[in-house]
């Protein structure tokens, strides 16, 4: 009886050991995924889009709009202004 609680256990340790193992592998490329700003809409000082000029500004007095997106082009959430 006492061997058989000890193959449970040897196996139990086993299997975390493998689990931890292949978390540790396959979140790498999670952590490759580089957030950056695109721009999305340019505005002036009246707080209007100015026609032709999108999504990047033309000229001193617009605002550049960006949105943080991710190498698949999404916006992640938690990840924008």
């Amino acid at each position: 009886m006492t061997s058989s609680l000890t193959v449970k256990r040897l196996g139990a340790g086993f299997a975390a050991g493998a689990a931890a193992c292949a978390l540790a592998l396959g979140g790498a490329g999670i952590a490759d995924a580089k957030i950056q700003p695109v721009p999305v809409s340019c505005t002036n000082p009246a707080g209007q889009e100015p026609g032709g000029q999108q999504p990047d500004c033309k000229g001193g007095a617009h605002t550049q709009e960006t949105e943080n997106r991710n190498p698949a082009g999404h916006a992640p959430g938690g990840h924008n202004k």
